[in-house]
């Protein structure tokens, strides 16, 4: 079972080689840090992690790096707004981050580093590409010569000849920045102190950096010249990504990645997210509605990663309702297992991985399905598969008292779960799940049943309605039936 990607350099599907074999190098261009991470965010975080976490599962030493961009012209507006400084917003900021993330279940990277703690790799990139003839000074401002690298535009597919027929009305010739240029196409890499803006000395002056080298220098100094996975949201294709292989390519003559990954958009209701259209939604705003977070994670991951995915009330409804079916899975262990015979010792689960000696058929079929491009919409097919049989099990166990299945395949079956679910972040909270549903025992759900059905014989619907409305509210839900009433805890 061989792990294809699908590569945006190449548009094509191909077999996952590394550079060093067992070892990943990964980097993920994280975000600018001058609001709450929203929707797009959130998308593009789960789904790294996931790509991360399923690398882990099948043996790989992963090295994960995600930066933050703490000098941009939007954390320098907000700064003015608020009469603060740049730091203090992006600090601000970063912490939020790590907030949000924390609540979605986001693993951390390995490191973060930040633009503004890596002016010195910045500058000695831009030092390089100016001896090799790539950039070139135009006061106090640096710009990347983009005719001088011929490979510009492989990453995208964008020729300059075809964007230059289309950008002639578009361009202001009396824009300074433009008349500072040799060439309309060329962007900056170092940008000129403005008055009251932060600045640091370099050899052109007092400056800061420009976007895209950034990412580059950042790169370089943690993961080397040649990574293996590039990933990043679909909007960063051109130019980010396209100036960042120009940048660094120029002055290491190696590639700088090996698999260019992006992640695609996220709609709310069919249109683009913006805050203009007043469909703009946080991360923190959506979690404080109430909605549970690993159903915003399900949610992420019932699509193919590189497709875009619409945000719907109707969508979200969806995912918490999978969800729960899901964690109904995960908490059968907890639930049944002493009843099943099963040995729990401390409550720690052993972890399956694809080398377990034993045969596991459900590990295999996740496997060969989420090899194929990370479809991990065919991976939870597997999940919610295990998920339902251990859920349809329980009920039977409480109403008859034992089990269609040997307890032995039960605690497989469970295991895997556990493992598989693991590998997509999807987690119960194991003690605050189990004691919300140990309000009453099985004897007294059962008595409160039969009290409801003296009542409903005697036409007393309003007791029989109180009765269902009380053990709903202790998380009991009854199913009527010609056979009876059967229940099971939400």
């Amino acid at each position: 079972m061989t792990l294809t990607l699908y590569n945006t350099l190449t548009r094509r599907q191909e077999p996952f080689e590394t550079v060093e074999p067992g070892k990943v190098k990964m980097y993920y261009c994280g975000v600018t840090v001058y609001d709450y991470c929203h929707l797009g965010h959130a998308r593009a975080c789960i789904v790294w992690d996931v790509v991360r976490r399923y690398l882990q599962f099948i043996g790989y030493e992963v090295r994960y790096i995600q930066n933050f961009t703490d000098i941009d012209d939007k954390i320098l507006n907000r700064a003015c707004l608020e009469h603060s400084s740049m730091e203090t917003v992006a600090d601000r900021f970063i912490k939020a981050y790590f907030e949000d993330m924390a609540r979605l279940g986001i693993k951390e990277a390995d490191e973060y580093p930040r633009a503004t703690h890596t002016i010195n790799g910045i500058q000695r990139l831009i030092h390089e590409l100016e001896n090799k003839g790539f950039a070139y000074p135009a006061d106090g401002d640096v710009y990347y010569a983009v005719r001088q690298f011929a490979e510009y535009g492989k990453l995208s597919g964008r020729k300059l000849e075809d964007m230059q027929a289309g950008q002639s009305n578009r361009v202001n010739v009396e824009d300074p920045e433009y008349q500072k240029k040799k060439d309309p196409f060329d962007f900056a890499l170092w940008k000129a102190a403005k008055p009251g803006e932060p600045a640091w000395e370099s050899p052109w002056g007092a400056g800061r950096p420009g976007w895209h080298i950034e990412c580059s220098a950042m790169v370089r100094d943690r993961l080397g010249d040649t990574i293996d996975i590039h990933a990043g949201g679909a909007d960063l294709i051109f130019p980010h990504h396209e100036n960042e292989i120009a940048q660094s390519e120029a002055v290491t003559g190696k590639p700088l990645a090996r698999y260019w990954l992006h992640n695609g958009m996220v709609k709310v209701d069919g249109e683009k997210m913006s805050k203009s259209l007043g469909n703009f939604t946080t991360i923190r705003e959506l979690l404080d509605r109430g909605v549970d977070p690993m159903a915003v994670r399900l949610f992420v991951l019932t699509a193919q990663y590189r497709t875009p995915i619409d945000f719907t009330d109707e969508a979200i409804a969806a995912a918490t309702n999978g969800w729960h079916t899901i964690k109904e899975g995960l908490l059968f262990g907890y639930q049944y297992g002493k009843k099943l015979g099963w040995d729990l010792g401390d409550g720690n689960i052993p972890i399956l991985s694809p080398q377990y000696p034993v045969p596991n058929p459900d590990l295999e079929r996740f496997q060969e399905v989420v090899n194929n491009d990370f479809n991990f919409p065919g991976g939870l097919t597997v999940v919610f598969e295990l998920a339902k049989e251990l859920r349809r099990e329980g009920h039977i166990l409480v109403h008859e008292g034992k089990t269609e299945t040997s307890p032995d395949e039960l605690k497989r079956q469970w295991q895997t779960l556990v493992t598989l679910a693991g590998v997509l972040g999807l987690e119960a909270e194991i003690e605050a799940e189990t004691d919300k549903s140990s309000g009453l025992s099985d004897a007294e759900i059962e008595a409160k049943i039969q009290q409801r059905q003296e009542a409903r014989k005697g036409k007393n619907f309003a007791e029989s309605d109180r009765i269902r409305d009380e053990l709903q509210a202790e998380g009991i839900t009854l199913i009527d039936s010609r056979d009876g009433t059967r229940w099971h805890r939400n």
